[in-house]
């Protein structure tokens, strides 16, 4: 190992894997890297989780993962999709859990971990017609500010989510 190696070692950053082809923004660091159980890498970034796709590797931002875990070996998560826009208020909903096996997790579970807590800054759970909805202050990596999040859940009245999502918003002033 040579001396920059062993100095972004000692300050916890990683070096990123061999033939990975995605392109990293100017600040962003690499905090972690697992080798898949399948083949390929994980990467994790202060921006995000970098994931394997068929023609590549993909940037999930920190503020688009709902939910993670670590559990048998595997790092189980949900990605958020973004629907909509509501006064400046994101109306999200989640995709399927999505589970990757790591064959050597070294400290991946424990940056993801504390990437999505640490992007969450208030959250909120509101009864709505026919459901609820929580309402998310999250942190967008590499942006100034916070962005609000609404995941709706299942059942919850549209109309009634809307109206209170644009009340909420403009009570903040968010657009």
């Amino acid at each position: 190992m040579n001396l920059l190696k062993a100095v972004r070692r000692l300050l916890g950053h990683d070096d990123l894997p061999e033939g990975f082809n995605g392109r990293l923004d100017a600040d962003e660091q690499v905090l972690a890297t697992a080798v898949l159980g399948d083949g390929g890498h994980l990467v994790v970034t202060s921006r995000g989780l970098w994931l394997p796709t068929p023609d590549g590797v993909r940037r999930l931002g920190w503020h688009l993962v709902s939910k993670a875990s670590w559990k048998n070996g595997a790092l189980e998560f949900v990605e958020a999709q973004e629907r909509d826009v509501v006064d400046g208020a994101v109306l999200i909903a989640d995709l399927p859990p999505q589970r990757l096996r790591l064959a050597e997790p070294g400290r991946v579970p424990e940056m993801v971990h504390a990437r999505v807590t640490g992007s969450i800054k208030s959250r909120h759970h509101r009864d709505l017609p026919g459901g609820g909805a929580w309402f998310v202050q999250r942190k967008v990596p590499g942006r100034d500010g916070i962005v609000m999040q609404v995941r709706a859940d299942a059942g919850t009245d549209e109309a009634a989510l809307r109206q209170v999502v644009g009340e909420v918003a403009r009570t903040l002033k968010l657009s």
